[in-house]
C-alpha cells in the first residue's frame, strides 16, 4: 500500500473521530516522509474546540516530542495567544502536514517546507481533523497551511488579518505563521511581526466573540468517505 498510495486516503480509518485519526495516522504512509522523521505529530487539543489553528509542518522539537508547536514557534504562538485574549487550552492546534521534513548537516535536523506532492499528500489527515472538530474559527498560519486549505494561489500577506469567506468555518482568518517571527532580521522586525500576528490572531477571537457558542451537535457519520471529494476551493 504505501507504494501505492498516491496520498493519505488508504490509511484513514472508518471511525472518525480524533483517537481514531491519530491513531491510525501512526501508520501513514501517503508521502515519503515517514521514514526519516522519528514519529507523526498529530493535532492536539478538544474535540469541541471552537477555534483550531493549522501551521505548517512539525519541527525538531515537535518531531522528537510526538507534539504540535512545542519549540520556539511555539513559544511565539503562545505569547500571542495570550496577548489576543486566546487560552491556547482551549484550542486545537495541528499542521498541514504530520512528518518533520529536514535535511542533515552535521548533527543538526534543518527545517525544510514541505513540497506540493507532500502538502496534497497529507491533505486528507487535515480534513479529516477539520471535519471532526468543526472550528466555529479557524486561523491558517503561514503559506503551507493556506496552500493546503485554501488553495495554491492564496497569497497570505495580500489576504492576512481579514475574515474570508469559506467553506470550512464560519470564521476564517490567514496570518503569517509564528516561525517567520524567529527569521525576522533584527529585534525591530521581529517586534513588528510580533504584532501582526497578534492583531491576526485578535480579529479572529473577536469574530468568534461575536457569534453565540453552540449548544450541540449533529451526530458525525462514522463511514469513511473519499476526502477527495471536498477539495478545498481556491
Amino acid at each position: 500500500m504505501a507504494k501505492q498510495a498516491a496520498d493519505a486516503t488508504p490509511f484513514l480509518p472508518a471511525e472518525r473521530t480524533l483517537a481514531a485519526l491519530r491513531e491510525a495516522a501512526c501508520g501513514c504512509r501517503g508521502c515519503d516522509l515517514w521514514e526519516p522523521a522519528t514519529q507523526t505529530v498529530f493535532g492536539e487539543g478538544d474535540e469541541d474546540a471552537r477555534m483550531m489553528l493549522v501551521g505548517e509542518v512539525p519541527g525538531d522539537r515537535e518531531d522528537r516530542e510526538g507534539r504540535p508547536f512545542v519549540g520556539p514557534a511555539g513559544r511565539e504562538l503562545g505569547r500571542a495567544l495570550e496577548l489576543a485574549g486566546i487560552d491556547r487550552d482551549e484550542v486545537y492546534v495541528t499542521n498541514a502536514v504530520k512528518h518533520f521534513r529536514f535535511e542533515e548537516r552535521g548533527k543538526r535536523r534543518i527545517h525544510q517546507k514541505p513540497d506540493a506532492g507532500q502538502i496534497r499528500a497529507c491533505r486528507p489527515w487535515l480534513r479529516a481533523e477539520v471535519d471532526v472538530v468543526r472550528p466555529e474559527a479557524l486561523v491558517v498560519l503561514g503559506a503551507t497551511a493556506a496552500k493546503s486549505l485554501l488553495g495554491s494561489g492564496f497569497r497570505v500577506m495580500a489576504e492576512r488579518g481579514r475574515p474570508l469567506e469559506s467553506e470550512l468555518a464560519p470564521v476564517v482568518v490567514a496570518t503569517i505563521h509564528p516561525s517567520a517571527i524567529l527569521r525576522g532580521r533584527d529585534d525591530e522586525s521581529r517586534q513588528e511581526l510580533r504584532a501582526m500576528f497578534t492583531d491576526d490572531l485578535r480579529v479572529a477571537a473577536e469574530q468568534l466573540a461575536t457569534r453565540a457558542p453552540r449548544r450541540g451537535r449533529e451526530p458525525r457519520p462514522t463511514a469513511a468517505r473519499d476526502d477527495r471529494s471536498r477539495a478545498p476551493r481556491a
